[in-house]
């Protein structure tokens, strides 16, 4: 983020997903959506990545709230959920072979001694990781629930809700 756009994030979308795995692409996917719907909103910064990392909790520390993006292997397939989010427990450092939306912001804390005053995870649930573009039956049918519940959450985040 440039240092202006990270003094104005009032609200950090941030998905992940391989767009090759079937319902796994469904974060960048609905990132793609939130980018269009939002563009006139210099509150909202909107981030994909094929995984998290550890250099993302820079931009956590540094948004007013978060909405994270992921699919849900445990989930019923096309299940839309929206939660709270906190901080993962730590009790002897944290792994960096897999970054959560839990492990971000515990890193946003540890390393910036900041976290998002909200932070929220919307998860789909999958019905396919096969290698292929596009989403199964379920996550398809999904999709406008999931772009309702985004506009929603991040309408509230802003105060236009």
């Amino acid at each position: 983020m440039t240092d202006s756009k990270k003094l104005q994030t009032r609200c950090l979308i941030l998905a992940c997903g391989n767009t090759l795995r079937e319902d796994d692409g469904v974060g960048p996917w609905l990132t793609a959506w939130a980018e269009q719907r939002f563009a006139a909103e210099p509150g909202v910064c909107v981030l994909a990545r094929q995984q998290w990392t550890p250099e993302l909790a820079q931009d956590v520390a540094e948004a007013d709230s978060a909405v994270f993006i992921d699919c849900a292997v445990d989930a019923v397939p096309g299940e839309v959920t929206i939660a709270p989010v906190g901080p993962a427990a730590v009790e002897s450092g944290l792994a960096t072979h897999h970054v959560g939306a839990a492990e971000l912001l515990s890193l946003s804390k540890e390393l910036y001694g900041k976290l998002p005053r909200a932070s929220l995870l919307l998860t789909i649930g999958a019905g396919s990781l096969e290698l292929r573009e596009g989403f199964s039956e379920a996550v398809q049918a999904a999709l406008p629930a999931a772009c309702a519940q985004l506009e929603i959450t991040v309408l509230r985040i802003l105060g236009f809700e």
